[in-house]
């Protein structure tokens, strides 16, 4: 099927070893020519709204999302009206609540918006984030009983809480209500909570499976103020639920849910008011990240999310919701600088652990094609570091990995991350009803598992077993879709800028890919950690400075390296730089193929 569509700029094998092609076909591309004659877009952007998907009808709504257009009524949830209720509830008896979160930066985004509400209504919530490597992920029984010993009547979980049986009727037996708000995908039994608001749960018709946990939330406060306003609460009175969709942009995009309707409403009017500074601790976080210019949705992902994590990795994982709960500029400060210091020492580590496992793939793989999935672990890992290595190794290989740390025993705790067509999830959980994993779960593109030691050459026959068919159609049929070929000298600030309309980018909205054909290489060499800086030249001679992440030892990273002078097409995204606040336009490789005359 992919040999009757024509390669573009020739190249059916990369370096990377993917064929290139046109983002779009005919019939896009006509529909792109109508776009930009009837609505007077530019042409690269009516290309790239082309591409994906967005026809003419709804590319002003894509383009310029509203809140007001796309937000759904909250009653379309199942089980949100009873969720709503019972807040509203704790808030008119001033009950003692408490939030139960996940250790990520949606649990904590999550957390801290709801704290932020009912704060508004002298509600000082308890926040409980569970520890990653002693309680693991969601509610546990001792963590709730605990919570209704302290006096909580209402227990609210966010981005966690739909699996946890045990935990949610230990709960109820102490005498507390327990709400549930969450987006994980689920079987058909729930727990018995007074409400479960989730739109993957399967009896559930809202079409909003796409939100993360912090749209879950904030849709559930629109629902409770509308309760509270029914019950004879002024609005005057009522929080400003807008002036907090900072904490949903921020939970959207480092949650990788795909960027369309509502999520898009969200990330666009959520980081205006993150521009205004508004929350403290993300003030706080943007300049210990050394944030330069105006926040926009990618440093949210690579510069702002990360900081959150790392208390939740290797540190406290209270840290990173208290943070954004926090209206003291200066407390705020002093714990953005120590979630900073965490960061770098899990980038310290990370760069130690994903050096040992690559080493162990490279042995695996050898000469040949290699396993379907990889599958690495050691002693000396860090658990919640593991994650990190499995998505470096997916990045670099291509197919699915895991990364599992063992604690000295025949116990470990590991990571899987997949590729598209691949559901790590439903693979996860078919390991754990054959006896292969103790625990395991997830989604399609990632998942947890419990393994013994003495199990794992049984997983990795699993694996291979269960997915080499389809991961090698997928590899033999990979890809790189571009939207289009632009010359050196029509990297412009102008370029960046227009193509920017058609932004926030992100999941499911990938940043468009260009390809800038036939460029010398003047230099290269390693910068930072791993990275790889090169200077392209062109025919025109314009030369372009870009850069490959974290690719120094990898094959894009080494062609680049030992290519001085050498011809190159490039295919990347453009960048914006600023430093000491001066702006120049710059190119992040994803790719390079031989320009073969």
């Amino acid at each position: 099927m992919t040999s009757s569509i024509r390669s573009f700029l020739g190249v059916d094998r990369s370096i990377s070893g993917r064929r290139w092609t046109s983002a779009l076909d005919q019939r896009m591309e006509a529909a792109a020519l109508a776009m930009a004659q009837k609505l007077g877009l530019p042409d690269i952007v009516a290309r790239v709204l082309a591409a994906r998907g967005i026809g003419e009808a709804d590319a002003g709504s894509f383009l310029e999302p509203r809140l007001r257009d796309l937000m759904p009524d909250p009653s379309s949830l199942t089980d949100m009206d009873a969720a709503a209720a019972r807040i509203a509830d704790a808030i008119d008896r001033r009950e003692q609540v408490a939030i139960f979160g996940d250790y990520d930066v949606d649990g904590a985004a999550s957390s801290a918006l709801l704290w932020r509400y009912l704060s508004h209504f002298g509600i000082k919530a308890t926040i409980r984030i569970p520890d990653r490597i002693t309680e693991g992920y969601g509610p546990n029984p001792p963590a709730m009983r605990a919570l209704v010993e302290e006096g909580a009547t209402l227990i609210v979980t966010v981005d966690c809480g739909t699996g946890s049986f045990e935990a949610i009727a230990e709960a109820r037996s102490a005498g507390a209500d327990v709400v549930v708000l969450d987006h994980h995908q689920t079987g058909p039994a729930l727990p018995e909570a007074s409400a479960v608001v989730n739109p993957n749960r399967q009896d559930d018709l809202s079409g909003l499976g796409h939100l993360c946990a912090a749209g879950v939330v904030f849709m559930t406060l629109v629902a409770t103020s509308r309760v509270l306003r029914a019950r004879g609460r002024a609005s005057a009175a009522m929080p400003d639920i807008l002036g907090l969709i900072d904490l949903v942009a921020l939970a959207t995009v480092c949650d990788v849910v795909p960027l369309k309707a509502l999520n898009r409403a969200f990330v666009v009017q959520g980081l205006k008011i993150m521009r205004e500074q508004r929350n403290h601790g993300l003030a706080a976080l943007a300049r210990v990240a050394r944030l330069a210019g105006p926040v926009e949705s990618h440093h949210l992902g690579f510069l702002i999310g990360p900081r959150i994590n790392a208390g939740g990795r290797i540190g406290d994982a209270w840290l990173g919701s208290h943070l954004l709960c926090l209206d003291d500029a200066e407390a705020a400060q002093e714990l953005a600088e120590r979630l900073h210091g965490l960061n770098e020492e899990r980038q310290a580590m990370e760069q130690v652990m994903l050096a040992t496992a690559e080493a162990e793939v490279v042995a695996e793989i050898g000469a040949g094609p290699g396993p379907a999935v990889l599958v690495t672990g050691s002693d000396d890992w860090h658990p919640g570091i593991v994650g990190l290595i499995a998505a470096r190794l997916k990045e670099r290989h291509r197919r699915p990995a895991f990364a599992i740390a063992f604690d000295g025993s025949d116990r470990g705790t590991g990571s899987g991350r997949s590729i598209p067509g691949i559901d790590l999830g439903r693979l996860v959980r078919q390991a754990v009803s054959e006896g292969i994993l103790e625990k395991g779960g997830g989604h399609a593109m990632a998942a947890g598992v419990t393994i013994r030691r003495t199990h794992l050459g049984a997983f990795r026959q699993f694996l291979e077993t269960e997915s080499r068919a389809g991961i090698d159609a997928l590899r033999s049929a990979e890809s790189l879709r571009l939207d289009g070929a632009v010359s050196g000298s029509g990297l412009t600030l102008s370029l960046y800028e227009t193509l920017s309309k058609a932004g926030p980018f992100g999941a499911g909205h990938e940043t468009p890919l260009l390809a800038l054909p036939r460029q010398r290489v003047a230099d290269a060499g390693v910068v930072g950690k791993g990275h790889v800086r090169a200077t392209l030249k062109g025919a025109e001679g314009r030369t372009v400075r870009a850069i490959a992440f974290k690719a120094a030892d990898g094959e894009m990273g080494q062609r680049l390296l030992r290519g001085r002078d050498d011809v190159l097409h490039v295919a990347g995204t453009v960048s914006l730089d600023r430093f000491r606040g001066q702006e120049s336009i710059g190119f992040r490789i994803v790719d390079v193929a031989e320009a073969f005359d």
